[in-house]
């Protein structure tokens, strides 16, 4: 693990040791690491949504075949083999 130094004006200093205090954080780090990860999650889920409103958006959509979701797993599998 790295460390960071951050400079925080002294009413965000505050707001975060209060949020350590109350949300039963170990350290402003943690505090800090846990904002990160939920900004990384809200990321991936805009991603994500962005991707299923293009992939709506490509056009008509055709039927999967029979077998279509075992075949994709078999040749991901497939893939994964050395």
């Amino acid at each position: 693990m790295t460390t960071m130094n951050i400079s925080l004006p002294d009413s965000l200093k505050t707001f975060v040791d209060q949020q350590v205090a109350q949300g039963g954080y170990g350290s402003s780090s943690e505090y800090v690491r846990e904002l990160i990860r939920t900004d990384q999650v809200r990321r991936a889920k805009d991603q994500l949504r962005e991707l299923l409103r293009e992939g709506l958006a490509s056009g008509e959509c055709e039927p999967l075949e029979d077998g279509y979701w075992s075949g994709l797993r078999q040749r991901i599998s497939d893939a994964r083999q050395p």
